[in-house]
């Protein structure tokens, strides 16, 4: 009896043992779970997983980060939740204050940090990107090397009647929200579906009338765009642009030919500038350029298809953002002469005069 009773006492020491041995792990494990490393942390930190990444990986940027406290329990933890296989790419946001199993969450969730980048209307793509590559999304050398991808181009699957030199011109001005997980080609692409959203049946039908084709109608709204900083101006600028290649006469812009130079413009054009050949150069060649010249905006692409009437076909700088329209040659240096080489004429203006003008005065009429 006595025996018994030892072996009984014996039998329930050592369950006892085993339950504390197990219990107390899994309770461990439990706390870490539910627990944040520190809950007081102000600082949040952005991570990045990539596509491919394992959960080794992964676990050392936490732990690098001062996210999580033991890199051992967080890789298990993922494993019995099966949380691993739910991770998605992307660049999130993250906390010492956060519980391991709410960073899972944040893992899991696929919301990225984004990174706003706004396309401004005329902005061609060397200055957009510029922008991605300040925010880290791309290198510029191999971003623009796929802005001029005949291959990537063509795979797009939009351009039908002419495959363009370069995506210049289809990037649509608006802001976009990116990350750093996005692809070269991801972000291109996003881009361009806004442009073809904004290219309608309407926009199509209008540039069969006037026998030109996308490109070329998104070519001259781009030369609109960057000819004046004025909204109300741009039909009428359009109107010259159209009169002028009606006769066959040289468009002779001058954003063009800063285009057609960017790699080495330092931001003055000299006259010797103006005969240099080249694809874009409007003082050289008797048509629209190759391509754009930049992205430009609804507005702009509408004054391309709906221009004013009008028998203009010069136009010269108030230097004030507007500009005085001419029918002939002469009445064209008398206002070159007038507003060009006088220097009181000149003097402390700017483009963004007409900004704090009337429409009625920024006219000039």
């Amino acid at each position: 009896m006595k025996h018994s009773q030892q072996k009984s006492g014996l039998m329930f020491g050592f369950v006892l043992i085993i339950s504390f041995v197990l219990v107390l792990p899994a309770a461990r494990f439990a706390y870490f779970a539910m627990s944040p490393y520190n809950a007081e942390s102000q600082d949040t930190k952005i991570i990045e997983v990539h596509k491919g990444e394992n959960p080794n990986e992964i676990t050392k940027v936490l732990v690098g980060t001062g996210s999580i406290s033991d890199g051992k329990h967080f890789i298990l933890l993922g494993r019995l939740t099966r949380q691993w296989r739910r991770i998605k790419a992307g660049e999130y946001q993250v906390s010492a204050a956060m519980t391991p199993i709410e960073i899972f969450g944040v893992l899991t969730s696929g919301i990225s940090v984004s990174h706003p980048v706004t396309v401004r209307e005329g902005e061609n793509m060397y200055e957009i990107t510029e922008d991605l590559a300040a925010k880290g999304l791309v290198v510029r050398s191999q971003f623009l090397a796929l802005c001029r991808n005949a291959g990537f181009i063509r795979s797009v699957g939009f351009f039908k009647d002419h495959l363009p030199p370069t995506l210049e011109g289809y990037f649509f001005p608006d802001t976009y929200f990116f990350n750093r997980s996005m692809s070269y080609s991801d972000i291109a692409l996003e881009m361009i579906k806004h442009f073809f959203a904004n290219w309608s049946q309407n926009e199509e039908k209008r540039s069969h009338e006037w026998n030109l084709t996308q490109h070329q109608i998104i070519t001259l709204a781009s030369i609109i765009e960057k000819e004046t900083g004025a909204p109300e101006e741009r039909a009428v600028i359009s109107s010259v642009f159209h009169n002028r290649l009606r006769k066959r006469m040289r468009l002779q812009s001058d954003p063009t030919t800063i285009y057609g130079m960017w790699e080495r413009y330092k931001g003055k054009i000299h006259k010797s500038d103006l005969s240099v050949k080249n694809e874009y150069n409007t003082y050289v060649i008797e048509a629209l350029p190759v391509g754009p010249i930049g992205n430009p905006g609804k507005e702009a692409i509408q004054a391309a298809l709906y221009p004013s009437e009008s028998q203009f076909l010069y136009f010269v700088s108030h230097n004030d953002g507007t500009h005085q329209f001419s029918r002939t040659f002469e009445e064209h240096n008398r206002a070159v002469k007038r507003f060009q080489l006088d220097p009181n004429a000149r003097a402390g203006k700017s483009w963004r005069d007409h900004l704090k003008k009337p429409a009625s005065v920024q006219t000039g009429q």
